[in-house]
């Protein structure tokens, strides 16, 4: 396994569209690997493949410290929500480093997709699951979650991103 550079805000990788997974092979389950390392390393709970470089329709995800106590990947995948309750919560992003914010998003969500191996999976997720899913999702259609704020709160962010010492034009 490997750990693999986090691309950062600016990286127009970032704002690119990943493609949808057909192969199901060695090379993926590599992927899967080298993602789950690189977010264990970087302290995250999620991780899209485009963070990394890669264009490709897949995000890992760690809410085992939590009450969800989920852990893996999903490949392809398709979310839409349950109801219309929403949360609100702080949300940072690892290609975002030292920025977070108040973010809405809907609290329940149903996923499908597939594992590594092509089987299909899906589940219901609430709470922090259902904020990665739609945070991670967000990445592999090119979105980062500074466009889920209001007006005000992105103009705050880009603000702090722009002072921060990582950043660069």
């Amino acid at each position: 396994m490997t750990i693999r550079a986090i691309r950062l805000f600016g990286d127009p990788v970032l704002t690119t569209r990943a493609q949808e997974i057909t192969e199901f092979d060695a090379a993926l389950e590599t992927l899967v690997n080298d993602m789950l390392e690189t977010m264990d390393d970087a302290g995250g709970v999620g991780l899209a493949a485009n963070q990394i470089g890669v264009l490709r329709r897949i995000f890992v995800y760690d809410c085992s410290h939590t009450e969800d106590g989920l852990r893996g990947h999903i490949i392809n995948p398709v979310w839409e929500p349950v109801g219309e309750d929403t949360q609100t919560g702080t949300e940072g992003c690892l290609s975002i480093p030292g920025i977070s914010a108040e973010t809405e998003r809907f609290e329940t969500v149903r996923v499908s997709g597939q594992d590594m191996h092509g089987n299909p999976i899906s589940m219901v997720a609430s709470g922090l699951m259902s904020r990665c899913i739609q945070h991670e999702t967000d990445h592999l259609d090119g979105r980062l979650f500074i466009k889920q704020l209001s007006p005000q709160r992105r103009k705050e962010a880009m603000k702090a991103i722009r002072e921060s010492d990582w950043f660069q034009l």
